[in-house]
């Protein structure tokens, strides 16, 4: 067998069915068309970091496996921080950036990130391709991040962290799950959605055709207002909004909140069979208790009623244990070009996860639910 690797600056390079045909089953963030239209709405530009370089492997011009790869100028928009290991090579008068990464831009979500098709001599020679381009390009390093499957060769570092996630071992209704909790939690819940009543606010859930443009223009101005609050850049462009809204409406749900005939708040999340996500939410009015309401409480009873088995609702946030979600190992994997770093980087990542393992143990000192209670 001999394959031919290349690297395409641009989804729509790739034949959509191909890709589709090697992602396997249909996956909320590595489908052809969402990482297109985020190329295609401006979200993806080289002065904001972001460089399309997707990686090709073909045989008698059959595409046999690929990978969604960027070269990046930075390490913002990955959760998965090397600024650390980039200022160590700034230090010895060396240039981390570029580098070379296998992601979702953005998004912190677990999921396929070698698209193989199931072949595991497909996977070896898409790990032995990317370490090939970045010897051949020169880059400091190449990295995947938030890869479900297992990656085995000792070329690549591993590396670990933990979000919270909120899984359903068979509850058939929000109460369900309040009588999985202590009752010291139940309450606590009980009392923040009760907050959020108080006051008038009602909540609509949208998907499908019953997101219009309106509804996605409001979850913009949200997603625009919380960056704006945190000082960060708003990434994501109102033309990628509008493709989510036109393009994938059955892939997006909306929790928007009603005040008064207003619509003060939202919350979007992206989904599919499996798993729901949450992605980004926003206010205008600030409410006790609506910030979890919407982004928590909503998102959990439409996995309830659509039989989602798995909410991962973000990175970060310790709060969302009280909630829960308990803490779920997410890994990265890192190819460092240079043995003296790669070196010195396995050696702090071995205590890394020393401190990990510790961490967890100490999270699930306080897990939120009654004892035997807690889902797998």
């Amino acid at each position: 067998m001999t394959l031919a690797a290349r690297l395409v600056d641009s989804l729509d390079k790739v034949d959509p069915a191909e890709w589709q045909r090697l992602l396997g089953s249909p996956s909320a963030f590595l489908d052809w068309p969402l990482l297109q239209a985020m190329e295609r709405s401006g979200c993806l530009q080289p002065r904001h970091g972001w460089r399309p370089a997707h990686l090709l492997l073909e045989e008698n011009g059959g595409l046999r496996a690929a990978a969604p790869c960027y070269l990046k100028g930075n390490s913002h928009g990955e959760f998965v921080f090397d600024h650390g290991w980039a200022q160590a090579y700034e230090r010895v008068g060396l240039s981390y950036y570029p580098k070379l990464l296998v992601a979702v831009p953005y998004s912190p979500v677990t999921g396929p990130r070698l698209l193989d098709g199931g072949d595991p001599e497909m996977r070896r020679a898409l790990l032995d391709a990317l370490r090939m381009q970045v010897d051949r390009m020169g880059l400091s390093s190449a990295h995947i991040n938030f890869h479900r499957e297992p990656i085995d060769d000792p070329h690549w570092l591993p590396r670990f962290d933990w979000q919270f996630h909120w899984r359903n071992p068979g509850w058939q209704g929000f109460d369900d799950f309040l009588a999985a909790l202590t009752s010291k939690k139940r309450k606590n819940i009980l009392q923040e959605r009760r907050q959020v009543a108080r006051v008038g606010i009602h909540i609509e859930r949208l998907t499908g055709p019953a997101i219009d443009a309106a509804s996605m223009q409001a979850m913009h101005g949200f997603y625009l207002d919380t960056f704006d609050r945190k000082g960060n850049f708003p990434a994501l462009t109102p033309a990628f909004f509008d493709q989510l809204q036109s393009q994938l409406p059955e892939r997006v749900m909306l929790a928007l909140a009603y005040r008064e005939g207003r619509c003060i708040a939202g919350a979007m999340f992206l989904f599919d069979a499996d798993t729901l996500y949450g992605r980004y939410w926003g206010c205008h009015e600030d409410w006790p208790g609506l910030h979890f309401e919407l982004c928590y409480y909503q998102g959990i009873e439409f996995c309830l009623e659509r039989g989602i088995g798995l909410f991962e609702p973000g990175a970060q946030g310790e709060h969302k244990l009280a909630r829960g979600f308990l803490p779920v190992q997410t890994r990265s994997a890192h190819y460092l070009r240079d043995p003296r770093f790669r070196a010195a980087v396995a050696e702090s990542l071995a205590q890394e996860a020393h401190w990990q393992h510790a961490y967890r143990e100490d999270l699930m000192r306080h897990s939120p639910y009654r004892e035997g209670a807690a889902p797998e």
